[in-house]
Protein backbone atom coordinates (compact mmCIF):
# COMPACT_ATOMS: atom_id res chain seq x y z
CA UNK A 1 0.00 0.00 0.00
CA UNK A 2 1.41 3.20 -0.67
CA UNK A 3 0.69 5.11 2.70
CA UNK A 4 2.42 8.56 1.06
CA UNK A 5 -0.98 8.87 -0.70
CA UNK A 6 -3.26 8.33 1.83
CA UNK A 7 -4.14 11.03 4.47
CA UNK A 8 -3.22 11.42 8.22
CA UNK A 9 -6.89 10.98 9.03
CA UNK A 10 -6.82 7.86 6.50
CA UNK A 11 -4.05 6.57 8.63
CA UNK A 12 -5.49 7.12 11.70
CA UNK A 13 -8.56 4.47 10.20
CA UNK A 14 -6.17 2.25 9.31
CA UNK A 15 -4.53 2.24 12.59
CA UNK A 16 -7.61 1.90 14.43
CA UNK A 17 -9.00 -0.73 12.25
CA UNK A 18 -5.84 -2.78 13.08
CA UNK A 19 -6.35 -2.26 16.67
CA UNK A 20 -9.72 -3.46 16.75
CA UNK A 21 -9.12 -6.32 14.55
CA UNK A 22 -6.06 -7.54 16.78
CA UNK A 23 -8.39 -7.41 19.71
CA UNK A 24 -10.87 -8.74 18.28
CA UNK A 25 -8.88 -11.54 17.29
CA UNK A 26 -7.74 -12.00 20.69
CA UNK A 27 -11.13 -12.28 22.18
CA UNK A 28 -10.82 -9.26 24.43
CA UNK A 29 -13.39 -6.62 25.23
CA UNK A 30 -12.67 -3.01 24.88
CA UNK A 31 -13.35 -2.74 28.74
CA UNK A 32 -10.62 -5.42 29.25
CA UNK A 33 -7.88 -4.04 26.69
CA UNK A 34 -8.43 -0.52 28.10
CA UNK A 35 -8.11 -2.04 31.57
CA UNK A 36 -5.01 -4.17 30.61
CA UNK A 37 -3.68 -1.16 28.66
CA UNK A 38 -4.24 1.39 31.62
CA UNK A 39 -6.66 3.46 29.48
CA UNK A 40 -10.35 4.72 29.61
CA UNK A 41 -12.66 2.25 27.41
CA UNK A 42 -13.51 5.69 25.74
CA UNK A 43 -10.43 6.50 24.97
CA UNK A 44 -9.99 2.71 23.62
CA UNK A 45 -12.83 3.50 21.43
CA UNK A 46 -11.31 6.81 20.11
CA UNK A 47 -8.08 5.04 18.80
CA UNK A 48 -10.51 2.05 17.26
CA UNK A 49 -12.39 4.91 15.32
CA UNK A 50 -9.47 6.61 13.99
CA UNK A 51 -9.71 9.57 16.20
CA UNK A 52 -6.32 11.42 17.46
CA UNK A 53 -5.26 9.67 20.41
CA UNK A 54 -1.53 10.19 22.00
CA UNK A 55 1.13 8.12 21.02
CA UNK A 56 1.56 6.90 24.82
CA UNK A 57 -2.03 5.58 24.55
CA UNK A 58 -1.17 3.42 21.02
CA UNK A 59 2.29 2.43 22.41
CA UNK A 60 0.52 1.22 25.31
CA UNK A 61 -2.48 -0.99 23.72
CA UNK A 62 -0.15 -2.35 21.21
CA UNK A 63 1.91 -3.47 23.82
CA UNK A 64 -1.18 -5.33 25.47
CA UNK A 65 -2.19 -6.68 21.82
CA UNK A 66 1.56 -8.12 21.87
CA UNK A 67 2.36 -5.80 18.59
CA UNK A 68 5.21 -4.07 19.56
CA UNK A 69 6.96 -5.18 16.48
CA UNK A 70 6.53 -2.32 14.01
CA UNK A 71 8.91 -0.50 15.99
CA UNK A 72 11.61 -2.03 14.18
CA UNK A 73 11.02 0.31 11.41
CA UNK A 74 12.29 3.03 13.79
CA UNK A 75 15.36 1.52 14.62
CA UNK A 76 19.09 3.13 13.34
CA UNK A 77 20.69 0.68 11.61
CA UNK A 78 24.89 1.26 12.35
CA UNK A 79 25.74 2.46 8.31
CA UNK A 80 29.00 3.42 7.31
CA UNK A 81 29.28 6.83 5.06
CA UNK A 82 31.16 6.23 1.41
CA UNK A 83 33.72 8.69 2.86
CA UNK A 84 33.77 7.07 6.10
CA UNK A 85 34.52 3.69 4.36
CA UNK A 86 37.76 5.43 2.28
CA UNK A 87 38.76 7.01 5.27
CA UNK A 88 38.83 3.79 7.23
CA UNK A 89 40.43 1.92 4.10
CA UNK A 90 43.14 4.37 3.78
CA UNK A 91 44.08 3.98 7.84
CA UNK A 92 44.43 0.44 7.18
CA UNK A 93 46.75 1.31 4.52
CA UNK A 94 48.90 3.17 6.10
CA UNK A 95 49.58 1.11 9.16
CA UNK A 96 53.32 0.26 9.16
CA UNK A 97 55.17 -2.88 10.64
CA UNK A 98 57.48 -2.00 13.74
CA UNK A 99 61.24 -1.85 13.59
CA UNK A 100 60.97 -4.14 16.58
CA UNK A 101 58.46 -6.72 15.23
CA UNK A 102 61.01 -6.74 11.93
CA UNK A 103 63.86 -7.43 14.67
CA UNK A 104 61.90 -10.37 16.70
CA UNK A 105 60.67 -12.05 13.16
CA UNK A 106 64.64 -12.43 11.74
CA UNK A 107 67.17 -12.45 14.63
CA UNK A 108 70.55 -10.84 14.11
CA UNK A 109 72.64 -13.45 12.04
CA UNK A 110 76.08 -14.92 13.11
CA UNK A 111 79.28 -14.35 10.39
Amino acid sequence: MHYNSLSDIQILDKIGAFVKAERIAQQKSQEQLSTEAGISRSTLSLLERGEKVNLITLIQVLRVLDQLQWLEAFELKNTVSPMEYIKLQKKQDRQRVRNSDLAADNPPSEW
